[in-house]
């Protein structure tokens, strides 16, 4: 069993990620049985959701002439923008129901403003609007967090840098994530950054 300072943060282990959903991450279903067998060694495991509304501000389908997975210049800075995906309240927002939840205390949804996207799962893409999350850990006196889930190289990614600005000891566990890659490389990029910034790659 893991300590008491220590928390298992599961990102968005959604249908849509998933083979078959709207925007799958290669393989992302893989990583759930390995998620299932680490869950019940930690004293605190949370689990989150992207759960957008209809239109949201991420989606191709939103800005006229978008493509999917392409990049668009919104307020001087440049967003890739997505197929739709986790829609709030519909199956593919769901968690995959091959996840037990049994030892998941708490399901932070995120991402829920429509004109905002919402990458990590501590801080929307503004870096100054909190999730809860940060409060929720430190009010279970939570000091070490090990990160599994979807995508590495986006959420998993951006929830890490902000896991390290928090303070937190982070450990990323490679073997439970997977990822995008687009472009090709980014995964192992990213990886190497938060290595470098201080993370523990296992």
């Amino acid at each position: 069993m893991k300590d008491n300072q220590s928390a298992l943060i599961v990102i968005d282990v959604q249908r849509d990620f998933c083979p078959g959903g709207s925007l799958s991450v290669p393989g992302g279903d893989e990583i759930i049985e390995v998620i299932n067998g680490l869950t019940p060694t930690y004293p605190l495991v949370a689990a989150t959701k992207d759960w957008h509304p209809a239109g949201h501000i991420s989606f191709a389908s939103s800005h006229e002439g978008a493509s999917p997975y392409k990049t668009i210049t919104l307020d001087d800075s440049v967003h890739v923008v997505w197929p739709d995906h986790c829609v709030a309240g519909t199956v593919g927002a769901q968690l995959h129901e091959a996840l037990d939840l049994t030892h998941v205390s708490l399901i932070l949804h995120k991402g829920m403003d429509r004109d905002m996207d919402s990458y990590s799962a501590f801080l929307e893409n503004d870096h100054r609007t909190p999730t809860g999350l940060h409060g929720y850990l430190q009010e279970h006196g939570i000091q070490k967090i090990d990160l599994c889930g979807l995508a590495t190289d986006i959420c998993v990614y951006h929830t890490a840098l902000d896991a390290l600005a928090l303070g937190y000891e982070l450990t990323i566990l490679t073997e439970a994530c997977r990822g995008v890659d687009m472009p090709g490389g980014t995964i192992s990029e990213r990886l190497d950054e938060l290595d470098r910034l201080g993370a523990h790659l296992n």
